[in-house]
């Protein structure tokens, strides 16, 4: 079946009210599964309401690094976003830490990193608050742990959600933050500036961003190999669909999955690949064609999309999410068909940033970073907002 490979580590309790309202709300009848945090088995219905969950409320974009609950929380530019169904977990990219927020609350606290007021880099492993990370960019769940591409550490860290340990699962031991580009096991492996990362479940897949390529992570053994883009130990960039090897990136970020594609923001070429997991093959699913990296704010289907620095990816197993970054905005895309269009912030050909709640168009966002769904709603991460918007 189409969603075979993917973990489905829980169905959503339909018994409380909000998440009883979404799923008959669904014209398909369908009730939303989580896999590995980040879609579902059917697709979203949303109002395209769009308010804030944490953070500084509307019209206020203050920075900061304060646990407490909605608005009285501050972040300091929030990039990745995951989530386990109940919270999102975010990197805090200038905070140096891992952030929970309670979905049903809005309750803010530190899960890993510098505890609140500090926001002190480093390479540690260690319990909770003892743990170090640097300028990190993306992170997934598989429900009981959580993943993060320590992008400026040239590692993979591992967190157990329920004690809070951090280890290094995949690059150079903590403490070392060699760059390179050698697929091994564990502390053997090196990366060079990873910024996506998504699971299966089973595997890791890790947008290698200085690399140029896709590298998959075995969990259970840390065996790292290349999937997508040139093979080890060459790293030239360009614009190729191809299988494995013969395919090339400009600047690989965000992924999603559902569990047979992987589906990458290529952020620097302005479009949004497929990667064939069992063979690595890589296509232009929307944006310019292979070739081509014009940037531009178009709707429209496959090639003739345009978008500006995509940064994040999510996925309801029909359609694709995309934080538009530098067009500050939610595009929506059709896998079936490649079909875009706008969905939230500045309608077509408009890029105004700002901080409005509303519905669809007349919201505005400043540079949305990481966007992940819980099955029912969509979770932007908002890099100059300092907050996390709801989309419902």
């Amino acid at each position: 079946m189409k969603y075979a490979l993917v973990l489905l580590f829980f169905i959503l309790n339909c018994s409380r009210n909000d998440e009883a309202s979404a799923a008959s709300s669904n014209s398909s009848g369908c009730v939303p599964t989580r896999q590995a945090g980040r879609s579902s088995n059917c697709a979203l219905t949303l109002s395209l309401t769009v308010d804030t969950l944490a953070g500084p409320s509307q019209g206020t974009a203050a920075s900061g690094d304060t646990d407490g609950t909605g608005s009285a929380a501050r972040f300091n530019a929030v990039t990745g976003v995951t989530t386990d169904g109940q919270n999102i977990y975010s990197t805090d990219y200038f905070g140096h830490k891992i952030r929970k927020t309670v979905i049903s609350s809005g309750v803010v606290s530190t899960l890993a990193g510098p505890g609140p007021g500090t926001s002190l880099s480093g390479d540690v492993d260690g319990i909770g608050e003892a743990a170090r990370f640097s300028s990190m960019r993306a992170i997934t769940t598989d429900g009981t742990n959580l993943y993060v591409a320590d992008n400026s550490n040239n590692k993979i860290r591992k967190i157990v959600i329920a004690s809070r340990a951090v280890t290094v699962l995949a690059g150079p031991a903590a403490g070392d933050t060699t760059s390179g580009d050698t697929d091994g096991t564990a502390n053997d492996a090196r990366f060079n500036n990873p910024q996506g990362i998504v699971t299966d479940g089973t595997n890791l897949f890790v947008a290698d961003s200085l690399n140029r390529k896709v590298r998959k992570i075995v969990i259970a053994s840390g065996i790292v190999s290349t999937l997508a883009g040139p093979a080890q130990g060459v790293t030239g960039s360009g614009d190729t669909d191809g299988s494995a090897n013969t395919a090339r990136f400009g600047l690989p970020g965000a992924m999603t999955t559902d569990g047979v594609n992987l589906y990458l923001c290529d952020s620097s070429n302005h479009k949004i690949r497929k990667i064939v997991i069992a063979t690595g093959e890589v296509i232009t699913l929307a944006g310019p064609a292979q070739g081509t990296t014009t940037s531009g704010d178009t709707d429209g289907t496959g090639n003739s999309a345009r978008f500006n620095n995509p940064l994040g990816i999510t996925t309801d197993g029909t359609s694709l999410y995309v934080a538009d970054t530098s067009n500050q905005k939610i595009r929506k895309i059709v896998i079936a068909t490649g079909a875009v269009t706008t969905v939230a912030g500045p309608a077509q050909g408009a890029t105004t940033s700002g901080d409005t709640e509303g519905v669809g168009t007349s919201a505005r966002f400043f540079n949305p970073h990481g966007i992940t769904t819980d099955g029912y709603r969509l979770f932007v991460g908002e890099y100059w907002n300092h907050k996390i918007r709801r989309i419902n």
